[in-house]
C-alpha cells in the first residue's frame, strides 16, 4: 500500500503523542519496534519503554536507540501495569501503546491519528498482520487476522463499535484513558476491558484498516497455549464484568452474544455432537467440520488478494482449522474454570 503524503493535522498530533512500549525481556525484539516508530512519516513527540524489571538487557538496548526508559521498582505483573507506569509521566494529548514485538508500517501512526478528527473518538486501532507466516500456528493466526481485520472489523467500525481496540497497536486521547483510571488490570484482556468501558460512558472507538502493524505471533504450541489461555479467560472475565453495561449498547451486545454462542455452543457441537452423529448416524455429518469453508474463503481471499498473498492464504487454510479447534478447547476450558469452578486466571503470561 502506498503511503500518503504527511498531513499537517496528523503531523501536529504526532508532535503531541507519547508512545508507550511495555517490555519484559524483549531485548531481541524491541529494536525493530523502536526503529519502526522512528521511521514513521510523522515523528512522534516521545517514545517511552517501560522496562518491567527485565533480566536480559532490554533497557540498555532501548537507551542505545535514544528513547526514554523507565523501570518500576518491582515487576508490575501485567502489560496494563507497565503501561500505567508510563501513563503517569505522559504529558501529551495523545498516547499510543504498542507491543515490544510489533513493527508498524511506515505510515501507520499518521493514518491512525486521522481517527481523532472526531472529538468524540477516545481510541483508534489498526489492522494486524503476523510478521512471520511460517509455522502451523502462525499460518492459522494469519487466516484469523485476514478474517477479523478484512471482514469483521470493518463491519464493526461501520456501526462504530469495534469489539476491541487491539492492545498491540492502538492510540488514545490521554485524558480519556486517565478518566478510566488508566489501563485496567482487573482482567486478562486489558484492551477489551478499556474498549468496553469507553462504550459504557458514550465514547467512540474507530478502526482504521489502512493503519497496519506486524506483531510476532506464537510460533509453537507452547507460546500459543499461553496466549489462547489468556485471551479466552480475558473474554469471559470481561463479559462477567461488563454484562450489565453491554445490555445498553445494542450492536456490541449482539456481537458479544454471537461470539459467546460460537465459542461455546459451536465448540460443543464440534467436539461432541458432530463426532456422535458421524459415528452413529451418518458419516456425512463429519462434513460439518468444513461446511463453512466457502464462507471463510470469501473474506480471506478478498483480503489476501489486496495484499497479493492468495497463494499464502490458500496454503494456510488447513492451519486455520487446526487453530480453530484448539481455540475452541481453550475457550471451553476457560468457561468451565471461570464460570463453573470459579477459578479465576490472575497470572499474566506473555506468549510470542
Amino acid at each position: 500500500m502506498q503511503a500518503c503524503l504527511p498531513n499537517s493535522t496528523q503531523w501536529h498530533r504526532a508532535q503531541n503523542l507519547t508512545v508507550i512500549i511495555p517490555a519484559y525481556n524483549e531485548a531481541e525484539t524491541i529494536v525493530d519496534a523502536i526503529r519502526s516508530l522512528q521511521l514513521q512519516t510523522v515523528p512522534v513527540k516521545e517514545i517511552i519503554v517501560v522496562d518491567d524489571c527485565s533480566t536480559d538487557g532490554t533497557a540498555e538496548v532501548a537507551r542505545s536507540l535514544g528513547v526514554s526508559v523507565i523501570r518500576p521498582p518491582a515487576n508490575t505483573g501485567s502489560k496494563a501495569g507497565a503501561q500505567n507506569a508510563a501513563l503517569a509521566q505522559t504529558q501529551t494529548e495523545f498516547v499510543m501503546a504498542i507491543d515490544a514485538d510489533t513493527v508498524l508500517a511506515p505510515d501507520a501512526t499518521e493514518r491512525l491519528l486521522a481517527a481523532f478528527d472526531d472529538p468524540l473518538v477516545a481510541a483508534a486501532c489498526g489492522s494486524v498482520i503476523p510478521r512471520h507466516v511460517r509455522t502451523l500456528w502462525e499460518r492459522g493466526r494469519y487466516i484469523e487476522y485476514l478474517i477479523a481485520f478484512g471482514f469483521y472489523k470493518p463491519i464493526q467500525d461501520y456501526y462504530e463499535k469495534p469489539m476491541i481496540s487491539s492492545g498491540c497497536f492502538s492510540a488514545y486521547r490521554t485524558e480519556r484513558v486517565r478518566a478510566q483510571g488508566g489501563w485496567p488490570n482487573r482482567t486478562m484482556a486489558e484492551d477489551m476491558d478499556l474498549t468496553w468501558s469507553f462504550y459504557v460512558v458514550g465514547a467512540r472507538v474507530r478502526f482504521i484498516s489502512e493503519a497496519v502493524c506486524y506483531p510476532l505471533e506464537p510460533h509453537n504450541f507452547h507460546f500459543m497455549s499461553k496466549q489462547l489461555r489468556r485471551w479466552s479467560h480475558g473474554f469471559i472475565q470481561n463479559v462477567r464484568l461488563h454484562w450489565q453495561g453491554l445490555l445498553h449498547v445494542p450492536y456490541l451486545r449482539s456481537v458479544v452474544a454471537v461470539s459467546l454462542w460460537d465459542a461455546t455452543i459451536a465448540s460443543l457441537a464440534f467436539f461432541i455432537l458432530l463426532p456422535l452423529l458421524g459415528l452413529f448416524v451418518n458419516p456425512l455429518f463429519f462434513l460439518g467440520y468444513v461446511v463453512d469453508t466457502p464462507a471463510v474463503l470469501v473474506p480471506v481471499l478478498a483480503h489476501a488478494a489486496r495484499r497479493r498473498e492468495v497463494g499464502l492464504a490458500l496454503a494456510s487454510i488447513p492451519s486455520f482449522w487446526v487453530l480453530r479447534l484448539v481455540n475452541g478447547l481453550f475457550f471451553l476450558k476457560a468457561c468451565w474454570s471461570e464460570l463453573i469452578m470459579r477459578r479465576r486466571l490472575c497470572v499474566y503470561e506473555k506468549g510470542h
